[in-house]
């Protein structure tokens, strides 16, 4: 399963599935991609890529599914191409489901279809589903406590998570108000373990341990100092020192936002503001110093953030000088 916005980060995305494809070596496949207008260069790219595959012995199936009327260029020149105007792609891809994959689906999700398809559209005639859409839609968009980047299956399990329960408010007698003033709770639901606390303390808890699980490929070495380097995981100052007491083997945690920002955080094992101000001229105190990196482009994948920063620290760790590591 992957996701993406618009612009750049589709073609990163298309780019990643078929890189995916070669990698697993599956020689039978099915892409399927919904709610997305593809633009006449990227369709062209995606169905070389198929096309190549399948020359090779390959047996990969391509099929979209779109509702974007600026879709109609690739919809005229490629038969994989799905477009209708007339629904919504949560509603497209529930139909054909049903009609290709034999779905067999639950006794709420036909109700939940017209919700997301109401609000999509914007058939405010529609007053419950439109408003119940509402409330799904910000439901989603204001589920940020995960990064997509670096967290891509633990962000999609949370805000199924979330979809899931506002399913169990379909049949309330005012689903809208309901789930409205429920969101912060489901929100907590999800991050609990163990007893209750803030939704901050909690989201915090559970993103440490994912950055803890995932240190063998997030590790980065500066002039002897074992670094831990996060993508656009904003707040660092809770989450970075959160995860230095939980993993003392780090002296350092740096987090580099989508616009080249950096965000170093220690714990008295090494100065940050040294080494942000020998990466990128930066500065600050001892254990908490930033900067940014000029030129930095915003990635869709983390692996290239980390080409970046270890293209730099190579620069610079040829450059003389010790660091001075006192925070003290």
């Amino acid at each position: 399963f992957y996701n993406a916005n618009y612009g750049a980060e589709v073609s990163e995305r298309l780019q990643e599935i078929i890189l995916e494809l070669k990698a697993c070596a599956l020689k039978e496949a099915t892409i399927l991609v919904t709610d997305l207008n593809l633009s006449a260069e990227e369709s062209k790219w995606i169905d070389n890529e198929v096309a190549k595959l399948n020359a090779n012995g390959c047996s990969i199936t391509l099929q979209l599914l779109d509702h974007h009327g600026s879709g109609k260029e690739s919809a005229d020149r490629y038969d994989w191409y799905y477009l209708d105007t007339s629904r919504s792609a949560t509603k497209i891809t529930f139909d054909y489901a049903k009609e290709h994959f034999g779905l067999k689906e639950p006794s709420w999700m036909n109700h939940y279809v017209n919700v997301v398809n109401a609000v999509d559209l914007w058939k405010q005639e529609e007053v419950e589903n439109f408003e119940l859409g509402k409330v799904c839609m910000r439901l989603i968009s204001e589920a940020k406590e995960l990064n997509r980047v670096m967290f891509a299956k633990a962000d999609n399990a949370y805000k199924l998570f979330l979809l899931d329960r506002a399913t169990t408010f379909l049949s309330l007698a005012n689903p809208p108000i309901e789930l409205d003033d429920s969101i912060h709770m489901l929100k907590k639901e999800y991050f609990m373990e163990g007893e209750n606390n803030t939704l901050d303390n909690l989201a915090t808890r559970h993103i440490v341990n994912l950055l803890s699980e995932q240190k063998s490929k997030m590790t980065i070495y500066y002039k002897g100092y074992r670094g831990f380097l996060s993508y656009a995981l904003g707040n660092t100052s809770i989450i970075g020192n959160g995860f230095l007491v939980a993993n003392p083997e780090y002296d350092f945690i740096v987090d580099v936002s989508s616009r080249g920002t950096l965000s170093l955080r220690a714990n008295n094992q090494v100065n940050v503001a040294t080494i942000s101000k020998e990466w990128c001229g930066g500065g600050g105190h001892p254990n908490a110093a930033g900067g940014r990196i000029n030129g930095f482009k915003e990635q869709f994948r983390y692996g290239i953030v980390k080409e970046q920063i270890e293209k730099i620290i190579n620069e610079k760790e040829s450059v003389a000088g010790e660091l001075s590591y006192k925070a003290q």
